[in-house]
């Protein structure tokens, strides 16, 4: 595994990292909350960004505007059944979804939902780290770089990790910031 491939692996986890974050609600309507829903669609599991037109009139609403109006009760049956934990409000064209005010208890489940992706993403990061030193310690015992290369290239690799893991601490602080600020 070359650096620059470690380095692409690792702002690949940050930015899984910061898709999982934009998926928990902070109290203000955000179309991102609504990107795991997937909807039983013609017996396929579809996610409901390509079956539905998803807008936010106004910070405290989402709409969604089904493509096809068939789709209607599924869209609603598969946001019921997701751990959005928002009740869809249908009027037979649109769903209207309802963000209420956070109360602090959820806010404090939120930080620690922000803080679990926030480690399973510094774990897929170690995980990049620990797959690059095996392949730089190969390297080094079939001979092809010598022990002072296979050392400067493990400290590369070293000073990646604990940027990206910086990356994703500066992430997870600004989301707490905007979870808890009411």
């Amino acid at each position: 595994m070359k650096l620059a491939d470690a380095e692409d692996h690792m702002q690949k986890a940050v930015d899984a990292t910061q898709r999982s974050f934009n998926t928990i609600r902070t109290g203000r309507a955000n179309a991102a909350l609504l990107d795991r829903v997937m909807v039983e669609y013609y017996g396929a599991p579809t996610p409901l960004k390509s079956l539905a037109n998803i807008s936010t009139p106004d910070a405290s609403t989402i709409n969604i505007q089904p493509f096809d109006r068939s789709s209607l009760n599924l869209v609603e049956k598969a946001i019921s059944m997701s751990d959005v934990g928002l009740t869809p409000n249908n009027d037979g064209s649109t769903i209207r979804l309802n963000i209420p005010p956070l109360t602090s208890d959820r806010r404090k489940e939120l930080v620690k939902v922000a803080a679990k992706f926030a480690e399973e993403g510094k774990v897929a990061i170690r995980n990049i780290r620990r797959d690059a030193v095996d392949s730089i310690r190969k390297q080094e015992k079939a001979s092809e770089i010598s022990e002072d290369e296979s050392r400067d290239l493990q400290d590369k690799v070293q000073k990646l990790t604990d940027k990206y893991v910086t990356k994703i601490d500066t992430l997870l602080a600004e989301k707490e910031k905007d979870i808890t600020t009411v």
